[in-house]
C-alpha cells in the first residue's frame, strides 16, 4: 500500500470541507500510523479546506492515541499553500489542548452558552 495520501483522490474532490470526508481521510491515515509507518498527506490539487475536515481528518489524531512527537516523526504534510498553513497549526493547537482537557473544554463551551 502506498504511503502517500493524495486527499483529492481519497475524497474524489478538491474541495476538503466536510467532517465525513475528513473522517475518511482519517480512516486511511490510521491504517499507517496503527503499524508505526510514516505517511505522508499530499493537498495538491486541492482548493477549498476547512476546519471542520482538518478537525476529522487530524485533530482527532490527537486523542491521546498518539504522542505529538509520534506524530511528529510519522506525519508529514506535503503541499499545503501558505494560506492554509495556518489552519493546520490552529487545528492541531486546539486538539491538543481539547484532548488534553477534554472537561475543562466542555464547562468552557457550555458556560460560554449557558452563562455561569
Amino acid at each position: 500500500m502506498n504511503n502517500n495520501l493524495k486527499i483529492s483522490e481519497i475524497i474524489n474532490s478538491d474541495t476538503a470541507v466536510s467532517t465525513s470526508d475528513g473522517n475518511i481521510v482519517y480512516n486511511s491515515i490510521e491504517t499507517f500510523l496503527k503499524d508505526e509507518k510514516t505517511v505522508f498527506i499530499d493537498f495538491e490539487g486541492i482548493k477549498y479546506l476547512t476546519t471542520a475536515f482538518l478537525n476529522a481528518a487530524l485533530g482527532q489524531l490527537y486523542s491521546n492515541k498518539y504522542s505529538s512527537e509520534f506524530l511528529n516523526e510519522h506525519l508529514k504534510i506535503r503541499n499545503v499553500t501558505k494560506a492554509n498553513a495556518s489552519m493546520f497549526h490552529m487545528v492541531v493547537k486546539r486538539a491538543k489542548e481539547y484532548f488534553d482537557d477534554k472537561e475543562g473544554f466542555k464547562d468552557s463551551a457550555e458556560s460560554a452558552i449557558y452563562g455561569d
